[in-house]
């Protein structure tokens, strides 16, 4: 069962592959990237094991803002993310929080309603780029 919020897409390419893409896809629409962080490499690095677990950070301001204006909470779930992770099945899937859940999530009003439709499409648009053969 899918957690809620969630939106999961499973990856025609492997984790490093998908992370790649999804960056290049980002910075070529001007989307800054905070960060990336490989959770397998950290697990590695206290002796643990965990399959190939990568987490990208991004956003851009101008579209983030308006939700932490109309909720500061909001910046809980900003920056945006996507988990790009490799399943038991040896798949490769990338995850990110469904804008239309933050929204819910913190009692968003009808004034960013726009912002969280073009959000909606923006990361749709992003998956579908750094999952698709």
């Amino acid at each position: 069962m899918p957690a809620k919020g969630l939106v999961t897409l499973r990856s025609a390419h492997d984790v490093a592959t998908t992370v790649e893409r999804l960056t290049k896809e980002l910075e070529s629409r001007g989307i800054t990237v905070f960060a990336h962080i490989d959770h397998a490499e950290g697990a590695a690095d206290v002796g643990l094991k965990l399959r190939p677990t990568a987490l990208v950070i991004f956003g851009n301001p101008a579209a983030g803002t308006p939700l932490m204006q109309a909720a500061q909470t909001a910046g809980i779930d900003l920056p945006l993310k996507a988990l790009i992770w490799q399943g038991a099945d040896g798949a490769a899937h990338l995850t990110y929080n469904d804008p239309a859940w933050i929204a819910d999530r913190h009692a968003l009003g009808s004034e960013v309603k726009q912002t969280v439709s073009a959000l909606t499409a923006v990361l749709a648009a992003l998956a579908v780029r750094a999952t698709s053969a």
